[in-house]
Parts: structure tokens; C-alpha cells; sequence
């Protein structure tokens, strides 16, 4: 994970440096949080290599924190990868086949198809998987956007209510 002082001694970021380590993009707030996390989502199930890079430069006009943009991105690994490029195989293809209900015959019984494999994967699965990719990223950014700010609101909340109960306390013992 790299650190905001890494960042600023890199030969390559030095010419945008003074806006990459613009405070307000390390700071975590109720509002750069939640940008960040759904940021990280779309870059982490959108874009296959070179998350973290993208994540922060994506964070700069839309002033989401980078550290929760990218530590989001691991929501994608080795592991999780596999089954979310299965499903979204399987969500884009249903999603795709919006013919499939219309009276008469699908568009696609029209088309010749030949049934190689490459074709398979550039008429079939790759569309399909890249919808399927588009609608996983744009669920992933809503749930992590609003979980992440409820989240932070319990978390404010418990907080207030400590905070709240130790200065009523202090307040008996002081009445004492």
C-alpha cells in the first residue's frame, strides 16, 4: 500500500505531486470515504490491472480519499476474481437476452453462427461478461457507498453516545 510520502518521492508523480498529496484526499471525512470506497469498487472490478494507480488518480476530481479507494481494490484478488468474471458472465448474458421474451422468433437464430470459440468469446462471452462487469461495479459502488457512510454515521453515534455518557458520569462524580 503506498504511503502519501512514498508518493511524493516518486520521479514519475513529482510533476502532479502538489495535487495527488492535496491533504483533503488523505483525510478521512464522512463525505471523501464513501467516495473513495465506490471508487474503488468500479476500478477494482472494472479494471483488471493497475488499481491502485487508477483509483488515485480517479480520486482527484472526484476528491475521494485515496487510501479508501485504494484499499477497496482488494475486493478483486486471486481468489475473488474467478467467480466474479463466472457471474458476471451469467448476469450479462441474462441481461443480454432481452429478445428472448419478445413474441416470434430471438435476433438471434437470424445471425449465422459459427460455433469456433473465438467466436464464442467475442459474440458471446465478451459482451455478456463485460455488462455483467458494468452491473457488478455499479451495484459494488452503490452498496459501498451507502454502507460505508452508515457505517461511518454508527460509528460517529457510538462515539457521541461514549463520549456523552463519560462526561455525565464526570458530571455525578463532580455533583458528589
Amino acid at each position: 500500500m503506498p504511503t502519501r510520502e512514498s508518493m511524493g518521492e516518486n520521479r514519475w508523480l513529482r510533476p502532479v505531486a502538489h495535487r495527488v498529496l492535496a491533504p483533503e484526499l488523505w483525510r478521512f471525512t464522512r463525505r471523501s470515504v464513501p467516495r473513495g470506497v465506490a471508487l474503488g469498487m468500479v476500478t477494482g472490478i472494472l479494471i483488471p490491472m493497475g488499481q491502485i494507480p487508477a483509483s488515485a488518480v480517479l480520486a482527484l476530481p472526484l476528491r475521494a480519499n485515496i487510501p479508501a479507494a485504494a484499499l477497496t481494490t482488494f475486493f478483486t484478488n486471486p481468489i475473488t476474481t474467478p467467480p466474479l468474471w463466472v457471474a458476471a458472465y451469467w448476469v450479462g448474458a441474462w441481461l443480454l437476452r432481452f429478445d428472448a421474451k419478445v413474441p416470434g422468433q430471438p435476433l438471434a437464430t437470424h445471425a449465422q453462427v459459427n460455433v469456433g470459440w473465438l467466436d464464442w468469446l467475442l459474440v458471446d462471452a465478451g459482451p455478456a461478461t463485460l455488462v455483467g462487469l458494468l452491473f457488478f461495479s455499479l451495484l459494488g459502488a452503490l452498496l459501498g457507498y451507502f454502507g460505508s457512510a452508515f457505517g461511518w454515521r454508527l460509528w460517529i453515534g457510538r462515539k457521541w453516545r461514549r463520549r456523552h455518557r463519560r462526561s455525565a458520569r464526570h458530571e455525578d462524580t463532580s455533583l458528589n
